[in-house]
Order: structure tokens, then C-alpha cells, then sequence
């Protein structure tokens, strides 16, 4: 099981819808017979609500669970409510974010189409500032947290067991020049270098690739317990949305498979990126 809080909880609250429609009841039923709410059986279902072991403890007795079950699930709900490193950098993860970041760190796969930027976890620090910059008007102190954050969270790729990253880049990632052109140069040497780690596998999709389906930039989370669905991520500006249909999820996959059909192979976009990079000097 991932050490990460954010998935913890998520792990947790899909137990329990599951446990719930296994008996066939609503949230108000269940809610009724333990003298709750219905919209706090909910809360617990979607993780969005305040666990207290004792709950899933009565959940868990009302359900008629296994002793194993249910202190594997007052387990969750434990350790669901410790907090993750990214929580002491404050404001520089607003809670939207939080979230993701709580979900990359207990994935076991990343599948990502990036059609602007190149992708966080291979960024390098001063790509990270300016484009921080050019988003909003920080503090020194503040932009500083900001690239920290991204920082560690490339540590993921690094660590014991870590996760796989597809990463599929459209070549307008390569000639949009943030910053200057040192900075892309040293921006794309870092990319190729990512790229040669045994769990990454980039793509560059060429401008002559042809039409594909236009999603704008997303992430498809997928984890190591077969019972956790993979999710979709997508953010913007001041928020973000995350699918867990999978109907939804479905149709991100094809989009990424049909992608990664048409883009460049792994050798030949490390050609292409080292084409740019022959630009940039």
C-alpha cells in the first residue's frame, strides 16, 4: 500500500462506497441506522470529509466486515490523516493542488500529454521560476517555495519502486522559448537526461504528425492496488478537475494511445530534442 496520505484516503473511501452498494443501501440508510446523517456517509464515501477511525470502526461492525477488513480500513483512515511533506510549504501548494500532488506520489504510473510546457517532474529549477513568474507576482521567498515544491516532487522518479512516467510532449514545447535561450538549452539537455532514466519514456509528437484528438494538457494517474481506478487530471489557472469515470477515464486512454501511435519514437524524439537544442547554441 503507497505511502501517501491523499491516496490512503482515496483507497479508503472507495472501500466503503463499495462495502455500502455490496448491501444495497443508500448513504441515507446507512446514515439512518448508525443515527448519522446521510450526507456525512457520503462525506466519507468521497473522501472529502473529516475521518475518525471510530466511524469506520462503526461502518465497519454495522457492514458485518471481517475483523481483517476493518482494521485494515481504520488503518487507512489512520494514516489518511497524516500530513505529506508538501504540506509545509504552505501557500505555495493551494489545495487544489495538494490533492494531485498527494495522488503522484502514491502512483504507480503517469501518463502525460503536455501541449505547452514541458512536464513538471522534468523541469529544471529556472524554467520553473519563469514561468512562475510570468503567472503571477511573487516574492522572491515565495517563488523560491513554489520551485522547491516542483523540485521535490521530482524525487518520485529517483526513489525506490517509482512510478513510470509516459511522457508525450507536442514539439511546440521545444521551440516555445521561455526565458531565454540558455535557459531552453539547459532546459532540454535536463529533459534528455530524464528521459534516459529506466521508468521514463518521452515523445515528442512532430508538427507534421498529422491531426489527433485535441484535449489540452492531462495527466492519467494509475496505482499499484487493482482497486484504486486510474484518475485524470487537468488544471487551470486558479483550479483543477479530476475524472474517475471510466467512461471518462476511457476516453483520455484512447486519446493518449492515438497519440502515442503518431508521435515520434523514443529515439527519434531524443533526435528532435537535440535538434532544437543545436538551435539553442
Amino acid at each position: 500500500m503507497t505511502g501517501s496520505p491523499t491516496a490512503r484516503r482515496r483507497r479508503l473511501a472507495i472501500e466503503l462506497k463499495k462495502l455500502r452498494e455490496d448491501h444495497g443501501l443508500t448513504c441515507n440508510e446507512v446514515g439512518a441506522a448508525l443515527h448519522w446523517s446521510g450526507s456525512k456517509v457520503n462525506r466519507l464515501e468521497t473522501g472529502s470529509g473529516r475521518v475518525q477511525p471510530s466511524d469506520i470502526d462503526a461502518l465497519c461492525r454495522f457492514y458485518g466486515t471481517t475483523d481483517e477488513l476493518r482494521e485494515f480500513l481504520m488503518q487507512l483512515a489512520k494514516d489518511s490523516k497524516l500530513r505529506g511533506w508538501w504540506h509545509a510549504h504552505g501557500a505555495a501548494v493551494p489545495p487544489w493542488f495538494s490533492v494531485y500532488i498527494g495522488l503522484e506520489q502514491g502512483a504507480s504510473s503517469l501518463r502525460q500529454y503536455q501541449c505547452e510546457f514541458v512536464p513538471g517532474l522534468m523541469q529544471t529549477p529556472a524554467y520553473t521560476a519563469e514561468l512562475h513568474r510570468a503567472s503571477s507576482q511573487l516574492e522572491r521567498e515565495e517563488l523560491e517555495r513554489h520551485v522547491n515544491v516542483r523540485m521535490e516532487r521530482q524525487a518520485i522518479l529517483h526513489r525506490a519502486n517509482p512510478p513510470d512516467l509516459w511522457a508525450i510532449v507536442h514539439e511546440s514545447v521545444l521551440r516555445h522559448i521561455v526565458g531565454d535561450k540558455d535557459l531552453m538549452r539547459a532546459q532540454l539537455e535536463y529533459m534528455l537526461a530524464t528521459s534516459q532514466l529506466k521508468n521514463v519514456t518521452l515523445q515528442v509528437l512532430p508538427f507534421d504528425a498529422g491531426s489527433y484528438p485535441a484535449t489540452g494538457a492531462f495527466t492519467i494517474l494509475g496505482f499499484p492496488e487493482q482497486a484504486d481506478p486510474d484518475v485524470v487530471y487537468r488544471d487551470g489557472l486558479t483550479d483543477a478537475f479530476y475524472l474517475e469515470s471510466p467512461d471518462d477515464v476511457g476516453q483520455y486512454v484512447k486519446a493518449f494511445d492515438s497519440m502515442r501511435a503518431i508521435a515520434a519514437s523514443p529515439p527519434q524524439s531524443a533526435a528532435l530534442i537535440k535538434r532544437a537544442l543545436e538551435e539553442y547554441s
